[in-house]
């Protein structure tokens, strides 16, 4: 039996044996059938290609959502962009707006003094301490305000520059001592000086004296200025609430309520130039 396995007729059966396995295997490959070993490695690599390809997908997904939130942050980012520029156009819009209603209010003044220049300002601080009502506005040198300039509204007279810097200024209004300005009665023409003190100031008013004695004054008239070197002309102050003799000397005063109203006061005009201004402090007047 032994020389069998070592005889040429078992050669040729093994030859033959293992052509008839290579030719099954290219035919079931050949024919798309799993053989034993095939189907073994499939069964092992199976899993392994099915996590390959959902990890490819989850990559695919996450550049295509990256890809998508770089997108939506550039949107994001252009409207942010184009949404500041349409509030700087509106906020130009509005200040333009603001400041031509401020104008036309002073067509009246203009047509006295058709020379007078304006600069518009709004109240940035108010001085809390301050019983005058005192305030800062956002005009300075560089705007052309200068120290002594008066302050008006479309109402009336506020006050002058009594500080000035180069972005902003400090007003001192009709209700302080420290400001002096010549008026006169609208109606009768009588003159005096306006100021302030401090007992009306605590009422919101200010004072009209130095008038004669045989004035006309009478309450319910209006106040005006009477120009000089600081004020122009014409600037109404307010109107006569009382009139009273003072206690020096026989000289009459007139107490004035202002046209102004400085708790509720937010925008200004500074009067930067008219015909016949002048340098002087308002206590030379």
């Amino acid at each position: 039996m032994r020389f069998f396995f070592r005889s040429k007729n078992f050669k040729i059966f093994i030859a033959v044996l293992a052509t008839v396995l290579v030719v099954t295997v290219t035919v079931s490959i050949l024919s798309n059938v799993s053989s034993p070993i095939s189907s073994f490695i499939g069964t092992v690599t199976t899993p392994l290609q099915k996590a390959l390809t959902a990890f490819s997908n989850s990559v695919d997904d996450f550049k295509t959502s990256v890809g998508d939130n770089e997108k939506l942050m550039e949107e994001i980012n252009r409207l942010k962009e184009e949404n500041a520029a349409l509030a700087d156009q509106l906020t130009g819009y509005e200040q333009v707006m603001r400041e031509n209603e401020f104008y036309e209010q002073f067509l009246g003044i203009k047509d006295k003094h058709s020379d007078m220049l304006f600069q518009p300002a709004s109240v940035s601080a108010r001085d809390c301490t301050d019983p005058y009502k005192g305030f800062a506005i956002d005009a300075g040198i560089l705007d052309g305000v200068a120290l002594y300039d008066p302050v008006i509204t479309q109402e009336g007279l506020v006050g002058y520059i009594t500080e000035v810097a180069p972005t902003y200024s400090k007003v001192t209004t009709i209700l302080s001592p420290a400001l002096k300005a010549g008026g006169k009665d609208s109606r009768t023409a009588d003159e005096g000086v306006i100021s302030g003190r401090a007992d009306l100031a605590a009422e919101g008013k200010c004072y009209f004296y130095n008038l004669q004695r045989d004035c006309t004054v009478s309450v319910g008239d209006y106040v005006v200025t009477a120009g000089g070197s600081v004020f122009p002309s014409g600037i109404i102050v307010g109107k006569v609430t009382d009139i009273k003799q003072q206690s020096k000397d026989t000289s009459l005063y007139a107490v004035v309520t202002p046209s102004i109203d400085f708790d509720t006061l937010k925008s200004v005009m500074v009067v930067t130039y008219y015909s016949g201004q002048g340098s002087v402090a308002p206590s030379g007047e």
